[in-house]
């Protein structure tokens, strides 16, 4: 593709005229309410409150707990809960929608869309969507393949909104429905009368594309769609083959995304085209995937572009949604937009035009030695800030927790190929750092306008990314066959798996039926997407397979060959651990940043997070993998939960990183929390949902407040 294609890629403004103090105006109105996910459209997670302050935090108590009652064994709860008129509402690991009073935590109302069905297999999601229009008040979610809209004031479905009182969101989406899987983990943005929304699909083919749409709030009627698989005649076409669009999938807007209200711009990060980690099917720079793209919000037409990972085989999805932030240029308020990634970079445009305003470097990168794939020559890497998250891991950084741990460690990595970003997948195994999961994660950054800091969480956890090759496809497809096919990925060709994210599938008949099987093989869970495209008999080869051992042959002949049928998949999601399941490089393990936007420096960077065991033998302050984003407020103070480990909601100096407060919760905050007043007194709420990692899972939201 041309350079012309990328008008964002400029050389940036010259880093002159900065002031060296942190200190500077205050936010220009607002941010004292919780009525959006993430604080506002801005995406910020600033709260002008400070009646809780870093000269007091240190007295902050239990104001109220709620216990969902929905926790299982595995249950997640990723929930930033929104508060509009003194009622909290949240979702809970089951995603029941709940209603609270948000200064005692009883519950008002509650919404079930499981319909009575069992609910066993994890789901996520990140936050909810309130809109008023007069007496008109509503919530909007998604469960499964559905966007729901709710009476805020009942929690009873408004009937008149698509087909009583919900879409579905594979519908219009130019494939055959019934094939496709499909939902909404993050809540979307709301702009005059409409809601745009991203999705989350499969990342394994068959996928379904991750057209960005946007919704009539009332009736639910779908406004405009733009395609991050370009069709025929559109931008970027000819940046996949020619019909990638009819059989390719993902590019989806999966984190989240940021709404300029004033100049009617929305801000969508994507992610990586479907497969993620072998192209063959998909040859070129693949625009819109792994792009942070500027929309018009009324239209859906496209104002400008940055693509960060051209034809993506490393899984570098944008994780969050971008920061709307201020930043000094020239002596002068510079409206932009900051993008946070799993590499641990932060770019940082110009809002209006997709200016760069740091350098942006152009290098050159290895090529893939394996068959059929094509990578691109040169990817983007931004000059400043400097990464947050540590960038190769060499002999060097291998952990020395103890001497078995660190020869064991070494011997292995000996054996990989390890050469830093954009490092080839291989078939002997290939070194990611930060990997899959990031560095920069989902629970994105916090950004303070009275300073111009960026906070945000990182994980610096090693994984290996080895290819393998799919076994051939049989003259009469079997259980044991499909499973190979589709299944064997995530959870390996013995079954084994690899978790606690993709869980050993050995014995999996003593905890569920084949029937039980067979609907999470079609709808999905946690971070497998379901394969709705299978039809019942081939659905029910595999389950009876899992369950039983049978291998049940299927009627008919071995489907033709197709664009989506790929030589090579990989051995499952392997994080690098030395033998007693720690993190194989040196620590911090986890850390918390804070980055000036105005210069591009780091200002203080923390280990975050602990594991209880090896405190006890001495070892602490290593730093944990954590998920769940910052708060940052004008009392000075830093509000984080996220690790894993430990189950502790903290309480930072922005300023400095100082540990003010911290309180152990039922179970991990893997969530980002929120602040809000009601009758003069400040509370800061968090999810306690856990089971990240192998953690013990809970369904409870605490909020705390000064005596």
């Amino acid at each position: 593709m041309s350079r012309s294609c990328y008008p964002v890629i400029l050389l940036g403004l010259l880093l002159t005229g900065f002031s060296p103090k942190h200190e500077r105006a205050g936010p220009r109105t607002g941010y004292r309410d919780w009525k959006v996910y993430c604080g506002g459209p801005d995406r910020i997670r600033y709260s002008a409150l400070a009646q809780i302050n870093r000269d007091n935090v240190r007295q902050l108590q239990a104001a109220w707990t709620f216990d969902t009652g929905d926790a299982f064994e595995g249950s997640e709860m990723q929930c930033n809960p929104i508060i509009v008129d003194g009622v909290l509402y949240a979702t809970t690991p089951k995603l029941r929608v709940i209603a609270l009073d948000a200064a005692r935590g009883s519950l008002r109302w509650s919404f079930d869309p499981n319909e009575g069905r069992k609910v066993f297999s994890k789901a996520r999601n990140r936050g909810l969507t309130y809109w008023e229009h007069g007496k008109d008040k509503r919530i909007y979610f998604a469960a499964r393949h559905y966007l729901y809209s709710l009476d805020a004031r009942t929690g009873e479905p408004v009937t008149h909104f698509g087909k009583s009182g919900r879409v579905d969101l594979r519908e219009g989406l130019g494939r055959e429905p019934a094939t496709l899987t499909i939902s909404a983990t993050t809540p979307g943005v709301v702009y005059k009368n409409l809601l745009i929304l991203g999705s989350i699909v499969s990342e394994s083919l068959p996928a379904a594309p991750g057209d960005i749409r946007a919704y009539d709030l009332r009736t639910g009627r779908l406004r405009w769609t733009f395609h991050t698989i370009p069709h025929p005649g559109e931008l970027g076409y000819e940046t996949w083959p020619k019909d990638a669009w009819k059989y390719i999938g993902g590019a989806n807007n999966w984190a989240g995304m940021s709404l300029d209200e004033k100049r009617g711009l929305v801000f969508v990060p994507t992610g990586s085209a479907a497969f993620d980690f072998y192209g063959a099917n998909r040859a070129g720079d693949n625009l819109f995937a792994n792009s942070l793209i500027a929309l018009k919000a009324d239209t859906g037409k496209r104002v400008w572009h940055f693509q960060a990972v051209r034809h993506d085989v490393w899984d570098r999805d944008f994780p969050a949604p971008p920061n709307l932030v201020a930043v000094k240029r020239g002596g002068r308020l510079v409206d932009a937009v900051a993008q946070i990634t799993k590499s641990g970079h932060v770019y940082v445009f110009e809002r209006e035009t997709g200016t760069a305003l740091f350098q942006i470097e152009y290098r050159r990168v290895p090529p893939s030695e394996v068959d059929g794939e094509v990578l691109a020559e040169t990817q983007p890497v931004p000059l400043l800030p400097p990464p947050f998250a540590r960038q190769v891991f060499n002999e060097d950084m291998v952990t020395k927790r103890t001497v078995q741990a660190h020869d064991d460690v070494l011997q292995r990595l000996r054996t990989l190929r390890n050469g830093g970003q954009f490092t080839p997948p291989s078939r002997e195994g290939t070194v990611i750092f930060p990997g899959f999961d990031g560095g920069g994660e989902w629970g994105g950054a916090a950004f303070d306008p009275e300073t111009s800091l960026l906070y945000v969480n990182s994980n610096e956890m090693a994984w290996v990314l080895r290819l393998v090759e799919r076994p051939p496809a049989k003259a009469r497809p079997s259980g044991q066959g499909l499973y190979l096919q589709y299944c064997a990925s995530c959870h390996r060709e013995d079954r084994r798996g690899t978790p606690p994210e993709f869980p050993s599938l050995i014995g999996i008949g003593e905890k569920y039926t084949a029937s039980e099987v067979s609907r999470i093989a079609v709808e999905g869970g946690g971070r497998m997407s379901g394969f709705a495209h299978l039809k019942g008999e081939a659905v029910r080869a595999i389950a009876d397979y899992l369950t039983t051992g049978k291998d049940t042959e299927i009627s008919g002949e071995a489907a033709a060959p197709s664009p989506i049928d790929l030589k090579y998949s990989i051995d499952g999601y392997n994080k690098f651990l030395d033998p007693d399941g720690y993190p194989a490089v040196e620590p911090p393990w986890g850390t918390l940043n804070a980055i000036n936007l105005d210069t591009g420096e780091i200002v203080w960077k923390i280990p975050f997070g602990e594991f209880p065991e090896l405190v006890e033998k001495g070892m602490g302050n290593t730093g944990s993998e954590n998920y769940g984003g910052p708060v940052v407020t004008a009392g000075g103070v830093l509000f984080i939960g996220a690790t894993n480990h430990d189950k502790k909601f903290h309480a930072f100096d922005k300023s400095t990183g100082e540990l003010l407060w911290e309180t152990v919760l039922p179970a991990a905050g893997n969530a980002t929390p929120a602040t809000y007043e009601i009758g003069g007194r400040q509370f800061v709420v968090i999810a306690a949902g856990g089971g990240k990692s192998g953690a013990h899972s809970g369904g409870s939201y605490v909020a705390f407040a000064l005596p």
